[in-house]
């Protein structure tokens, strides 16, 4: 069984040739070097080399180039002659041969769809992509919180900003529970979004996601896949390269099983332009970064940073890569001086040479090199010759790259974006039916405007008035009834019988006295 992987060597003039063992290979590594001194191509033979072990790898294509892994070297290339020579030198056969590839893009154009949600971001990357301050991150956690509370998954933009949205319109019962919910910051979100979307990072977020099995794929020989990331357009947008790729990271530190030291990787994740991860990055962020590569080692991931130089990488992240190359770096500046003789001390000494010298002197496609040996001790560092890739070097054209998408094992997995019911779907419901509950209630009101009317009518004319009118009406008979009665007894004393009555009155008083 093939135990480890040859980066290059070169005889009398570069020592024996320099292995990296699979067995360390999950100890992450370091990739560095000036621009224009080899790196992508020392990048490209080391993912073919674990994939011809069986190595699924990710790597990240920010120029375009490596696409060509996907095809086999020609004899009738114009380095052809040289790739030869140097084959010689290190004493390895170049058989040129293709890689199993797959692509992906986040944009959906060079590669397939590749996904994921707003829930699986969280909010501390989300906050990096959309560069919010820290109490605009404190609204960002209540939205998750209050997510999760009520049942609204979040998966693409529009579910997001629909759940903002509401948290804006209830904060003043939402900040009793959560905390202070400031329409500033809301307002600031919101506004960080759109940003987001004009730069073509809602494409990023929906269904279906990117499931991770597709990455650790194996073609019929049992080599492992390369997953190309097509990064050249992504570039422009380089907060969003850099936090899809942490993401992804987290993502398979959070899913993959512990497997202790396994004999080689399940997975090698190439990140390449690495300082774009820790530029202006805040101190939580760095601190995330620490852990995934202090832990991932164990899920039997490998991260091998691809970037300038050493500096770029914060020192508790630099002392946890033991396997290194590092290309030539030009001290022009004082600063860049200082980049040298760090660079230099980081390495295991050879009383054979200078490794500050070499590094400032090594030529393209030539590097100082130190890879972990038994028992996981850092090598001592080589001047090493690197071999030259048996795949095509540069990239692939449009035709050759549309055929291998289409023969990919996930070809048509990704393709049509689905839109399930989720936080914007449900809030949007309850909406229409608050819209429809008011509406009843205001036809049933108007329904029973007549109504009212008629009971205050009613309530008129049965009520205070028509009590008043049926005690006038009593005065009234009252009145009649003594005025008719006065009137007959007056009549009737005017008659023979009153005055009988008068005369017996009269007389019974006179009588009396």
């Amino acid at each position: 069984m093939q135990d480890s992987i040859v980066i290059g060597g070169g005889g009398d003039a570069y020592g024996i040739q320099q292995k990296l063992l699979l067995k360390y290979a999950n100890r992450h590594g370091l990739i560095a070097g000036a621009t224009g001194t080899g790196k992508t191509v020392t990048l490209q033979i080391m993912a073919q080399a674990f994939s011809r072990a069986g190595v699924p790898v990710f790597v990240s294509d920010v120029k375009g180039d490596l696409s060509g892994m996907a095809a086999a070297g020609r004899a009738d290339f114009k380095l052809h002659d040289a790739f030869m020579k140097r084959s010689d030198t290190i004493g390895l056969p170049l058989d040129y041969a293709a890689c199993p590839v797959t692509f992906w893009d986040l944009y959906g154009q060079q590669g397939h769809p590749v996904r994921t949600t707003i829930a699986e971001m969280g909010p501390l990357l989300l906050s990096r992509l959309l560069e919010l301050t820290d109490a605009q991150e404190g609204v960002l956690n209540i939205a998750f919180r209050v997510s999760d509370d009520q049942g609204l998954p979040l998966l693409d933009l529009a579910d997001l900003r629909a759940l903002l949205v509401w948290i804006g319109e209830n904060r003043d019962s939402l900040s009793l529970r959560y905390g202070n919910v400031a329409p500033a910051s809301i307002g600031a979100i919101q506004r960080r979004l759109l940003v987001l979307e004009n730069e073509g990072g809602a494409r990023l977020f929906g269904e279906p996601a990117l499931a991770l099995d597709d990455l650790f794929l194996k073609d019929a020989t049992g080599h492992g896949r390369i997953n190309i990331l097509a990064a050249d357009k992504l570039m422009a947008a380089p907060r969003l390269y850099a936090t899809f790729l942490l993401w992804l990271l987290s993502e398979l530190f959070e899913e993959l099983p512990e497997v202790g030291d396994p004999d080689k990787p399940k997975l090698v994740f190439f990140f390449d332009e690495a300082h774009l991860l820790f530029e202006d990055a805040p101190k939580a962020l760095v601190d995330k970064v620490e852990q995934v590569a202090r832990l991932i080692r164990s899920k039997g991931v490998g991260v091998y940073f691809c970037t300038q130089s050493p500096s770029d990488i914060p020192e508790d992240i630099l002392g946890q890569l033991g396997n290194r190359i590092q290309h030539a770096l030009r001290a022009f500046t004082a600063r860049d001086r200082k980049a040298l003789k760090l660079a230099a001390e980081t390495y295991r000494d050879n009383p054979r040479f200078d490794t500050e010298e070499a590094i400032r002197n090594v030529g393209v496609g030539e590097a100082v090199t130190s890879f972990l040996e038994r028992k996981g001790a850092p090598g001592v560092v080589e001047r090493t010759l690197i071999r030259p890739p048996a795949s095509q070097l540069g990239p692939l054209d449009k035709a050759a790259r549309k055929a291998v998408i289409d023969a990919s094992p996930v070809a048509g997995k990704y393709d049509t974006l689905h839109d399930p019911r989720s936080a914007y779907e449900i809030l949007l419901q309850r909406s229409e039916q608050a819209a429809r509950e008011a509406e009843a209630a205001e036809e049933a009101l108007e329904d029973a405007a007549p109504m009212q009317r008629e009971y205050q009518a009613a309530r008129r004319y049965s009520g205070t008035r028509v009590k008043s009118y049926r005690a006038r009406t009593a005065r009234r008979q009252s009145d009649t009834i003594g005025s008719a009665l006065g009137k007959a007894l007056v009549k009737e004393l005017k008659g023979t019988t009153g005055r009988r009555i008068v005369r017996g009155v009269l007389g019974g008083i006179f009588k009396g006295r």
